[in-house]
């Protein structure tokens, strides 16, 4: 199985660049917000459990999201592969991926993570609010507490997968094919 958690800061790219990696190598898409969307909206248990943390302005707890996301990786049995988007977001939830990928006899291949410096993020965010509307991301004070966040909270999540040797980082600025290219070469190395 190719098990690819897709990595890097808000506005780096994530969402381009996951479309085209999932109709090239038909991975299936498990976007934690996605899923937490589904799970609210269709009034699942673990749905109705994580919209009570969620009404409280708290996190949802890793083994709600676990569970959620196990839940995904069952129905689809049969894929090839995942494409793990908005998570792990901590070394304990990647160390629970790891835990649920392994009950399935398979882990994850690689984190591929796009990277890209801090004054294009808010360059690039800045003109995604425009044409989008996204409220978060017209705002330089809220996209400059996105970035530190990712950069506080996430970088264990690089760490844990770099001690693993499966860390592999592209440079995201240029054109979407060729960044596309990028992360294909990174895929077919280890395929």
């Amino acid at each position: 199985m190719l098990n690819i958690v897709l990595f890097g800061p808000p506005g780096a790219g994530k969402g381009t660049q996951s479309e085209k990696l999932i109709e090239k190598y038909h991975l299936v898409h498990l976007s934690t917000g996605d899923i937490f969307r589904a799970n609210i909206k269709g009034a699942t248990e673990l749905g109705t459990l994580a919209k009570s943390y969620m009404d409280k302005g708290q996190l949802v707890p890793d083994e709600v999201t676990i569970k959620m996301l196990e839940s995904e990786v069952n129905k689809n049995a049969h894929a090839i592969g995942f494409i793990f988007d908005g998570f792990p977001r901590t070394k304990a939830q990647a160390e629970a991926l790891d835990s649920l990928l392994k009950s399935k006899s398979t882990s994850i291949t690689m984190m591929l993570a796009l990277e890209v410096e801090e004054a294009e993020l808010k360059k690039r965010l800045l003109l995604r609010g425009e044409s989008s509307g996204r409220a978060d991301d017209k705002n330089p004070e809220v996209i400059q507490k996105r970035i530190e966040v990712y950069n506080n909270e996430t970088s264990p999540v690089k760490d844990y997968f770099t001690a693993q040797g499966k860390y592999k980082g592209v440079h995201g600025i240029g054109e979407i094919n060729e960044i596309f290219q990028a992360l294909c070469n990174e895929i077919d190395s280890v395929k």
